[in-house]
């Protein structure tokens, strides 16, 4: 129930009761209304845009963005650095390690490749941070392969780095009698005339003359094929199969040191000096094939002997005289 306000009246000396007139009613009514719209209002922006009403739910999720933030921020800025040391590998990879053993280099195309399909990250978008997911997985994803096909490729150089020390150690790369054995280097490589018809023939070895005995050195890492007397002119002779194409013929010994099967080193004795077979005195022949082709042993005596040696059995050797077999 509304109180009821009264005046005094002066003049007639009574108390009279105060009548609101209706217009005035209406308007306090409409500046409450309008009053209490506008604080409702006011409230409802400030809830919406300050943080001093959040839930500690919403602080906690909010901690926990920011610390994502920070942590893909870091995670990207090591993989830059990874970044550079993968493209440092690469580039060794393909100007240096592939160059030397006659690789062909691994292009970006296919270092790189695999990555460009959008529907390859669709689980990861539609979230507030997406395109800082997408973007850092793709990165792992990319330095993932790269790594891996680094990997591979320098297990491929390892393998190659070992073939490559295996054919050097098989290589024919000595004399097979030592320099101060010789008593002379006779006959080399080419045609010269033969001892018994005194016709001009292809003599596809070198003989080197040296007393009956004298130690005769495998030229290369190889295994013992043959070792016995069953070749038609070269008597008691040895053949070493070295691999990667290489084979070498050691002729008219007088005994083995060696047997068939026998793997042997460079530099090992495998017999001796004779004058067995077709022979006009005592003289190791010796031959070396490539691929199943006889060639110059003269090509292949870098192993043992100076640059001065070289050219004084060089000259030697291309003197086309009378061989001893």
């Amino acid at each position: 129930m509304a109180k009821v306000k009264y005046y005094y009246d002066s003049e007639n000396l009574a108390y009279r009761k105060i009548k609101t007139k209706k217009r005035t009613k209406f308007g306090f009514v409409v500046l409450f209304l309008v009053a209490s719209t506008l604080f409702g209002f006011l409230a409802f922006v400030i809830l919406l845009n300050t943080p001093y009403f959040e839930t500690p739910k919403d602080r906690l999720q909010a901690r926990e963005i920011e610390n994502l933030k920070l942590n893909y921020s870091i995670l990207n800025k090591k993989m830059d650095q990874i970044d550079a040391v993968v493209e440092s590998l690469e580039e060794r990879d393909n100007n240096l390690y592939r160059v030397y053993f006659n690789k062909k280099e691994i292009p970006d195309s296919i270092r790189k490749a695999g990555f460009s399909r959008i529907e390859r990250y669709k689980a990861l978008e539609g979230y507030n941070n997406s395109q800082l997911v997408i973007k850092t997985t793709k990165r792992i994803d990319v330095l993932s392969k790269q790594l891996a096909i680094q990997s591979r490729s320098l297990d491929e150089i390892l393998k190659l780095a070992s073939a490559k020390e295996d054919l050097l150690s098989a290589i024919p790369a000595i004399q097979p009698v030592q320099n101060e054995n010789l008593k002379r280097m006779v006959s080399g490589f080419g045609y010269r005339t033969d001892p018994f018809t005194k016709v001009r023939k292809m003599h596809e070895g070198m003989d080197f003359t040296a007393k009956v005995g004298t130690p005769v050195y495998a030229t290369g890492d190889g295994v013992i094929d043959r070792a016995d007397n069953n070749a038609s002119g070269f008597g008691n002779h040895v053949v070493i199969r070295h691999g990667f194409g290489y084979e070498t013929l050691y002729a008219h010994l007088s005994k083995y040191n060696c047997r068939p099967g026998q793997r042997v080193k460079r530099g090992d004795v495998i017999g001796y000096v004779g004058s067995t077979g077709r022979s006009e005195g005592p003289h190791c022949h010796y031959e070396v094939h490539k691929d199943g082709k006889v060639v110059n042993p003269l090509n292949f005596y870098y192993g043992n002997i100076s640059a001065v040696e070289y050219v004084a059995i060089s000259q030697l050797a291309n003197q086309e005289n009378q061989s001893l077999d």
